[in-house]
């Protein structure tokens, strides 16, 4: 797995990158950026922003080595010149608390962007403790928004401790996430590592993410998304959904997960579902090439998903799943049941595929567990199919 470059030998890559390429490029510091962590870089980071969108040649916007408070940040296009870059050498920190917002750094209508490296601490800290004491909190703010944009790269990244999300990508195409670092602790309240909705040709390889919440989930859609070679773990795995929640949703299809390690995981490869009406569906799914190490649900689609056990719909999911593969999964589950397949009965799974499961319960074998659901099962299968 490629690791992201240090600050130093980025620096120099950068430099050199610009000479040769004659590329304006535009230093937040020099717009009066302080790398204290104390003073609020927002306006600073912004009028940089805003002269690197406006440049009518390729252009560079720099965040130098150091701290840099950002209060909030909406990067915002359509800009004049494609092919800009974005190089993050130090780290943008959130203020501390917490407050009402629901994003902290945002680019919205850009097109044509990459950036590399850097830091995200969100500092969700306070946020979460105040959840967990069950006083009145705000929602929380994700720490990365990438919204209605196209062809974007994001290249190293380092994300940490987000109030609720670290990464969502909504209503946006051609997105890669490669090299990135994401991580929260466990017990850290709806910190999803990667969240894609409403968004097509999404890449996300060579990552590490440690959540208190999905890896990677995909909402409703989400189409055309490739994951490869993603370290996750602790978490709740990787997921699509949670769907179902509203009667009319877009469906989700053409996913391809594979070379997934996951390690003390509540969930492996999950497919999530409101037990309630909807005309949304899932098609077109590999989940293929997954070691699982002590996960708690290596195989599972739950078509009646209520993760509190309160206020539950308990009726029939309308989620239409079909086109399934899970291939070659091996390693060891943390519960007796490492396959569940718990599908709708008035939509039952059709065209599900088992290949090749190896998964072991300390040790001895493993169970499985199918309802409401048709498919073929091949190869080694271990625990014995159920389909």
């Amino acid at each position: 797995m490629a690791q992201p470059l240090g600050g130093s030998v980025l620096a120099v890559l950068f430099l050199l990158s610009c000479s040769a390429m004659a590329m304006a490029a535009y230093n937040v510091v020099d717009f009066g950026a302080k790398p204290d962590g104390q003073t609020d870089a927002a306006k600073a980071f912004l009028a940089a922003w805003e002269a690197t969108c406006r440049a009518r040649k390729p252009a560079t916007m720099v965040v130098p080595a150091g701290r840099f408070l950002v209060s909030q940040a909406l990067f915002k296009g359509p800009c004049k010149n494609a092919g800009m870059k974005m190089f993050i050498m130090g780290t943008l920190v959130a203020p501390s608390g917490y407050s009402d917002i629901t994003q902290w750094i945002t680019l919205k209508y850009v097109e044509g962007l990459s950036v590399y490296n850097g830091t995200l601490d969100g500092r969700g800290q306070a946020l979460w403790a105040c959840k967990k004491a069950r006083r009145s909190c705000p929602y929380g703010a994700t720490s990365l928004t990438i919204g209605q944009s196209k062809n974007i790269l994001l290249s190293g990244i380092r994300l940490l401790n987000s109030e609720v999300f670290q990464m969502s990508i909504f209503s946006s195409t051609g997105v890669t996430v490669r090299g990135a670092t994401i991580t929260a602790p466990d017990d850290s309240p709806n910190t999803d590592g990667i969240h894609v909705q409403m968004s097509s040709a999404i890449t996300i390889r060579g990552s590490t993410m440690r959540t208190g919440d999905d890896c990677i989930s995909l909402g409703p859609g989400s189409a055309h998304v490739w994951i490869e070679n993603i370290k996750c773990g602790p978490g709740h795995g990787i997921s699509i959904g949670s769907l179902g929640n509203a009667a009319q949703e877009a469906g989700v299809q053409n996913i391809s997960v594979r070379s997934v390690v996951f390690a003390g995981t509540q969930n492996g490869l999950r497919i999530k579902t409101w037990g309630r009406p909807s005309n949304g569906y899932v098609k077109g799914v590999t989940f293929e090439h997954a070691v699982m190490s002590n996960v708690q649900n290596p195989i599972v689609v739950d078509q009646n998903y209520c993760p509190s056990n309160i206020n539950c719909p308990g009726q029939s999911s309308g989620i239409k799943i079909s086109q399934v593969n899970f291939h070659d999964v091996r390693g060891s589950s943390a519960t007796q049941v490492a396959v569940k397949l718990d599908c709708s009965p008035s939509n039952p799974c059709s065209e599900v595929s088992l290949k090749d499961i190896k998964l072991t319960y300390r040790n001895k074998q493993a169970q499985s567990y199918c309802r409401n659901v048709k498919g073929t099962a091949s190869g080694v299968m271990n625990p014995p199919s159920c389909l």
